[in-house]
């Protein structure tokens, strides 16, 4: 193997630093000096050189290359690139079918390019393409007008305007004002599920058309930032210093049909350099572009600089946001250039070498941001005589995914109902995202989570046969109407198991037997409103009693009577009880603590009722906390909150009781906001409440034991099973203290911020499972309302710095918190690091990446038994949960 460069890995920029110089030193026996990078702004470049055999060409086997609108059942090998293209039938059951007018018919259109398939009804259509969950995939469309509905609409004046999304999510904004030029709006994307949806929208008069559709499978490997939360739309993808301006180099060149166009600016005084020798890369190298691109190159003549520009057009991505991959090679043997890359005027990289039949990439690891125009120029150094080349660029922009798409359970119910009963609908796409495109005949709820199908208006839709079982798969559906159908048989009793059905209309149907004993039961409480034929019987009865007459609301409106008189009336009772046992037993407290405020309690005695607290939580006495924690004789840790002792119930049951003390900093205000939140959070990856006590002037809270301790004391070492904490639990411990967040950010109503994330407040039980605790920072976010700002609470080092300086809480505060606690995974140290001058753990780490070396920060008792891509990518995370704004980090998924 010849020389080898050092690889500058993916970092992120620390907000406390505006300039780093990254020196990477090469052996001196192979290149003298060093090669320097400068990061600015979010920008960071890195070298990968590669030595090796060609990418191979893969097959075809596993692409799917679609031509829309050619007759079905047909199939043919593409004449350039031997691809094999099916009619799109099978994809897609809406559209109409057209050929474009004879005038743009030649034999040297591609064969995809002469039909079109166009949607004139529906505003959302879309093609379903198998995938394989979690792989990378490139998809193209393809469009040409090419005047195939004889209206000579597409024009300078009259442009042909409409919308592309994948899944759930914008793509491309497609403005077509020629009949002759086509368009293909690329995108890199990971699939989420077992299929993806590609959906034509209808955003003005325009009618929606497609001329092609293409997707490939792409390694793991390459194009690493397009990722779970985040697509790349293609900007440009050039050749540069192809010596033809109509060959578009593809597959079989290039193992992925990516298409490379020719480009060579002469007016800017740039001449080609070719050679026909293989140009090498590796199988694993980060984008394997492909030798033939990589055999042409352009470089300046009579000028040592080589200069060129591009702008954001605003059809795709992110505004004014990209990502950048210059390939080299250099293609003349013997020969040293050596020159600087530029941005704007701003030094991006310094004394760069092309290596000789070698590819080389610069590449953005994360987005370039900036204005409108970014202008690029290379230099060369006074180190050559020979100006500077480039091969090939691409440009991506990043594409955010805000839109969640509907439940899968809810899809794949709605799903089988529509083909139960071959539904004549426009129901493509998924069924409730985004939600100005929902289905006809649906209604959603939208919330932090995934949206959840509520209504299903099936009326008058010509359904024949028996009520499908699918209906109770829609687990959230409060209303479902039948009604004016043909559909037969008895009403299945599984309907009455859907919660949260509160209407059910089966009126106008030919349904025959008994209503089922739920239905009617909950028809009878008054809890659905049902609505059926007089075929149907109560028990062999008359059906009057369920199709909302007055005799029925009569007999239904007594016992709702009867509840909204008595509960008020045990409730008041159940307080009186609650007060009487407190008074009774104030003078047998402890001296460790406090008098609770008198009215706190009232109200914490009111929720304790709304909750039905009473019915999922023990209420002790000070007596059976002293019998239980034997006296108050082993210390568990102590707190701001005050002492917490080890217990057991009489069960044999291990508990944790956590004490409020006189000399609480935090006391009887964080007390009640604890039990409050607890009483209405339930999650496995969030401690859990077993009780409290609330007698006189005690206050207590008993809580599941775990037995492990906290995160914090296994970090530094304080137990002795620390060993056991491999760097794959530590993982583990990672994602489910991240799930407990989730669960209180999108899982409450209203979502919950913990305030005080930290290693101290992770408890890990005997299997080593990670539970968020301590709760009487929390506080419940309402969206709906401004939001005011907040007094700072929180643990120095874990604090968000936004949050601290604008008082303003979000979700996004505990988000920072989080990725702190990955670091300190990672490295073992503590946030604020005292033998760095008070130096933060985020700007640490930054620094020590910079070398490019991750075994520099890693924690020492790994011993290096961990997976260094692994660490990377969990540094990666933490340095987006880091990020200096909330707008900035990383979200949940």
């Amino acid at each position: 193997m010849p020389r080898h460069m050092a690889l500058a890995h993916i970092m992120a920029v620390t907000p406390f630093i505006d300039h780093i110089v990254v020196s990477i030193a090469l052996p001196k026996q192979e290149k003298n000096g060093t090669c320097n990078i400068e990061i600015n702004g979010s920008l960071v470049l890195s070298p990968a050189a590669r030595w090796e055999l060609p990418v191979s060409v893969e097959s075809t086997a596993s692409y799917i290359s679609i031509d829309c609108g050619l007759t079905s059942n047909t199939t043919y090998s593409d004449a350039t690139t031997g691809i094999t293209y099916a009619s799109d039938d099978e994809f897609i059951d809406t559209g109409v079918k057209s050929t474009i007018s004879s005038n743009y018919l030649s034999s040297s259109l591609d064969r995809q390019l002469s039909t079109v398939r166009s949607f004139p009804s529906g505003t959302r259509n879309c093609y379903v393409l198998k995938v394989k969950r979690n792989r990378r995939y490139l998809l193209r469309a393809t469009f040409m007008y090419g005047n195939y509905d004889g209206l000579n609409q597409a024009s300078l004046g009259n442009p042909l305007l409409f919308d592309l999304y994948v899944d759930v999510n914008f793509w491309w904004r497609m403005n077509i004002s020629s009949a002759v030029h086509d368009h293909r709006p690329e995108l890199i994307f990971v699939a989420a599920a077992d299929a993806v949806s590609i959906c034509l929208v209808k955003t003005g008069p325009a009618t929606p058309f497609i001329s092609a559709l293409e997707l490939r499978p792409l390694k793991d490997t390459i194009y690493t930032y397009a990722n779970a939360t985040q697509n790349l739309v293609l900007s440009f993808r050039i050749d540069v210093g192809s010596g033809s301006t109509s060959y578009l180099s593809r597959y079989p060149d290039d193992a992925y049909d990516r298409i490379w166009v020719p480009y060579i600016d002469k007016a800017a005084g740039w001449t080609t350099l070719t050679t026909t020798q293989t140009v090498q890369n590796i199988p694993q190298e980060t984008f394997e572009e492909p030798s033939a691109v990589m055999q042409t190159a352009a470089m300046p003549i009579n000028s040592s600089k080589m200069e060129f520009y591009w702008d954001y057009e605003g059809t795709g991505g992110q505004p004014n946001e990209f990502y950048a991959n210059f390939y080299f090679a250099e293609l003349r043997p013997n020969t040293l250039r050596a020159f600087n890359l530029y941005l704007n005027d701003e030094n991006i990289y310094i004394n760069y070498t092309p290596f000789y039949l070698v590819s080389d990439v610069i590449y953005t690891t994360f987005p370039v941001r900036g204005s409108e125009r970014y202008s690029w120029s290379l230099n060369s150094t006074g180190l050559s005589a020979f100006p500077p080349i480039l091969n090939a660029l691409e440009v991506y922009t990043p594409m955010n995914l805000p839109n969640l798409p509907t439940d899968s359970g809810d899809v794949d119910a709605i799903n089988a109902i529509k083909g139960q009963y071959e539904l004549k609908k426009s129901w493509t796409g998924d069924p409730c995202a985004p939600k100005e495109y929902a289905w006809d005949g649906l209604n959603c709820s939208y919330g932090p989570n995934r949206p959840r199908i509520t209504s299903v208006n099936l009326s008058s839709s010509a359904l024949t046969g028996v009520i499908s079982s699918y209906f109770a798969k829609l687990t959230e559906i409060e209303s479902l109407d039948l009604s004016y159908n043909n559909l037969t048989g008895i009403v299945p009793d599984v309907l009455g198991s859907l919660p949260s059905l509160k209407v059910l209309n089966l009126t106008r149907n030919n349904l025959t037997g008994p209503i089922p004993p739920s239905l009617l039961k909950k028809s009878q409480k008054g809890s659905l409103v049902l609505r059926t034929d007089q075929s149907l019987c109560a028990n062999g009865n008359s059906c009057e009693a369920t199709t909302g007459t007055k005799t029925s609301k009569k007999k239904i409106s007594t016992p709702i009577i009867v509840i909204i008189c008595v509960v008020p009336v045990v409730l008041l009772v159940f307080l009186a009880a609650i007060c009487f046992v407190c008074r009774a037993r104030k003078l047998n407290g402890p001296t460790i603590s406090v008098r609770p405020e008198k009215e706190n309690l009232h109200n914490l005695a009111k929720d304790h009722e709304d909750n039905h607290f009473q019915l999922e939580n023990r209420l002790f006495t000070y007596k059976e906390l002293e019998k239980i924690t034997n006296n108050f004789k082993r210390v568990l840790g102590k707190g701001g909150f005050g002492t917490v002792f080890h217990g057991s119930l009489e069960d044999g049951t291990q508990v944790a009781v956590k004490t409020l003390s006189q000399s609480s900093s935090q006391g009887t205000k964080e007390f009640l906001a604890e039990v409050q939140h607890l009483i209405r959070i339930h999650h496995k990856n969030l401690v859990s409440l077993v009780g409290y006590c609330m007698e006189g002037d005690y206050l207590a809270l008993v809580y599941e034991y775990m037995s492990q301790g906290t995160l914090q004391d296994h970090i530094t070492g304080k137990t002795h099973s620390f060993c056991a904490l491999n760097w794959g639990k530590r993982l583990q411990i990672a994602i489910e203290a991240a799930q407990g967040l989730e669960y209180l950010h999108k899982g409450c109503k209203p979502p919950l911020v913990h305030r005080d994330v930290k290693t101290g407040n992770i408890l890990l039980s005997e299997m080593l499972e990670a539970k968020i605790a301590d709760f009487g920072l929390s506080k419940a976010m309402h969206h709906d309302v401004t939001n005011i700002p907040t007094a700072v609470v929180g643990t120095p080092g874990y604090l968000d710095p936004e949050y601290y300086s604008t008082f303003q809480m979000s979700e996004k505060s505990d988000v920072y918190s989080f990725g702190v606690v990955l670091l300190e995974l990672i490295t073992a140290e503590r946030p604020i690091l005292t033998s760095a001058q008070n130096a933060h753990i985020v700007q640490q780490v930054r620094q020590r990446l910079i070398k490019g070396n991750i075994e520099d920060v890693v924690d020492p008792k790994l011993q290096r038994d961990y997976d260094v891509n692994s660490i990377w990518k969990a540094a990666d995370v933490a340095f987006k949960c880091t990020a200096q704004t909330s707008q900035q980090r990383a979200n949940h998924d």
